[in-house]
């Protein structure tokens, strides 16, 4: 099997399986023997942000000296892209052969009477292959839907568990309040270990602290008061971090440069930041003040793992992240936001934006999201000069026109409809001039415009 054909028998995977019950996952994981139990595990959850999270930690824990691995999802252009190690995406070789292995477990467990893996299941067990055979020591892993029953919540014993920003997304499968998706999303603590978490939204804050307090689980709240903006570009931000909260340091401060244009990236690295900080006091904990600090090692010989300011606002500084407030050319910004809080957000930054600069926008939504309601929030606060709209989505798929149709209820300015993504972001740069042009709505879309862009050699 190649690995085009590998991709493919991947992709067909949702046609004959739905997510099974996680003692089938566990089999599969067990027969590939357990690969997670020989990594420290960085778990991540939340809403939105997770993605930004776990590339910012995989950043600093580089620039630390650290062998790691990245689990995310979804990708944008590659399969690949999912699985990187020190933040470059696995080879196709790399790829297929692991996928290979875990498709002979599969077939064998089909043999035995067990289910068949789903799509994420199978990525997931591939990955874990993926990231032993590479020697990886730290595992930043991110969830995909949701953290209580999710497949990478069968690993048993991570060395901290990160919260992001929760709110109302994928309704249907978490429950219809934040509590409920919060409690579905805190169903990765695990017992002792360390809950770093965004503690602005009360009632999320509630659900997360109730079971932390069941697992005995230390946590380190953030909040917006720990944070300073010193100054903003149009492509990335210099905050002051306090690094004097609860149980870590006192009355010490760190300055960061995030890379991005958006606000929520200062939670997103400090949430990071603080996660290292977290990591880094527990591997010196218990350290005997003999211990050379020169030599980095215990007396045992074990590495010690203080991860130091340096580290972690450089990594964050040197983090790429695809897709979330991304800039591909000299004011062109791709961003995935496409629920109801990535679309605040991405507004929020927009109209920051344009009290310095014209703003323009390319938009697509699917069929599933509420994108009237999308529509009039970015046509009451973000104000485009003008609007060209396209169609993505495959079955999901909402026609250009009546997307346009839509922003003509909400909007005066012009807005011009192209089914084809080419011809639409052809038309978007054609208009541009002096404007900053965002292209948003959906993850569909910053796929296709990424690849759009790789095929032209202008992505940078």
């Amino acid at each position: 099997m190649n690995y085009t054909e590998a991709v493919e028998y991947i992709e067909s995977t949702p046609k004959f399986t739905k997510k099974n019950k996680p003692e089938n996952t566990a089999e599969l994981i067990r027969r590939i023997g357990n690969p997670e139990r020989r990594m420290k595990v960085i778990h991540v959850a939340g809403t939105n942000g997770k993605g930004s999270v776990c590339a910012f930690l995989a950043s600093i824990l580089g620039k630390a000296g650290k062998r790691t691995g990245l689990f995310t999802s979804p990708h944008l252009v590659e399969i690949t892209e999912r699985f990187q190690v020190d933040q470059v995406p696995v080879s196709h070789e790399t790829f297929t052969n692991a996928f290979a292995r875990v498709k002979r477990e599969i077939d064998a467990m089909i043999a035995d009477g067990y289910a068949h893996p789903a799509y994420f299941e199978l990525l997931f067990a591939a990955g874990l292959l993926m990231f032993e055979e590479a020697g990886v020591e730290y595992l930043v892993l991110e969830t995909g839907l949701g953290g209580r029953l999710d497949a990478t919540n069968l690993v048993e014993r991570p060395i901290a568990c990160v919260l992001t920003s929760i709110s109302l997304d994928h309704m249907e499968y978490l429950g219809n309040t934040v509590a409920q998706i919060a409690a579905e999303k805190a169903g990765i603590i695990k017992e002792g270990v360390p809950v770093i978490y965004d503690g602005r939204n009360p009632e999320a804050e509630r659900v997360i602290l109730s079971q932390a307090k069941k697992m005995h689980a230390p946590t380190y709240r953030y909040d917006d008061s720990m944070c300073e903006i010193l100054s903003k570009t149009d492509k990335s931000i210099d905050f002051m971090f306090d690094c004097s909260y609860d149980k870590i340091d006192t009355a010490r401060k760190l300055r960061i440069t995030v890379p991005f244009l958006a606000e929520y990236q200062i939670v997103n690295s400090s949430l990071a930041a603080m996660t290292a900080q977290v990591i880094g006091s527990q591997d010196m904990a218990g350290v005997r003040p003999e211990v050379s600090a020169q030599r980095g090692e215990t007396e045992s010989g074990k590495k010690l793992c203080m991860i130091s300011d340096e580290a972690i606002a450089e990594g964050i500084r040197q983090t790429r992240w695809q897709g979330r407030m991304e800039t591909v050319l000299p004011g062109v910004v791709l961003d995935g936001a496409h629920n109801a809080d990535g679309i605040r957000e991405f507004i929020r930054t927009a109209a920051d934006v344009r009290a310095r600069m014209p703003v323009s926008l390319l938009f697509s939504a699917v069929v599933e999201k509420e994108y009237e309601k999308m529509i009039r929030e970015i046509c009451e606060d973000m104000r485009p000069e003008f609007v060209v709209v396209t169609q993505v989505g495959g079955a999901r798929v909402v026609p250009a026109d009546t997307l346009a149709e839509v922003f003509r209820r909400y909007t005066k300015v012009p807005v011009i409809a192209k089914a084809d993504v080419a011809e639409a972001f052809e038309e978007a740069l054609a208009r541009r001039g002096d404007s900053m042009l965002f292209c948003a709505g959906s993850l569909y879309l910053v796929g296709e415009l990424k690849g759009l862009l790789l095929r032209r050699g202008t992505d940078d």
